[in-house]
C-alpha cells in the first residue's frame, strides 16, 4: 500500500511558526495558552495546524482594521 504524504505539511512545528510570524518562542506559547492560535499535541510534540496560522493572521488583520 503506497501512503501519499501532502507536498505541504498541514501542520507546523513550534519553530516553523515562529519564523513564518516572525515571532518568539515565548511569544508563540503565549498565544497558545490565550488560546489566540490553535494547536495540539502529538506526544509531547505541539503542532500548530496551517489553517490556524492562516485564520490568527486574518483576525489580527481584523483587529487592526
Amino acid at each position: 500500500m503506497l501512503t501519499v504524504v501532502p507536498a505541504t505539511p498541514e501542520a507546523l512545528t513550534v519553530p516553523e511558526v515562529m519564523k513564518a510570524l516572525r515571532l518568539s518562542r515565548s511569544k508563540v506559547y503565549d498565544l497558545f495558552r490565550s488560546k489566540q492560535l490553535e494547536s495540539f499535541t502529538a506526544g509531547r510534540a505541539r503542532r500548530v495546524p496551517v489553517d490556524a496560522v492562516r485564520q490568527y493572521i486574518r483576525n489580527q488583520l481584523e483587529e487592526a482594521a
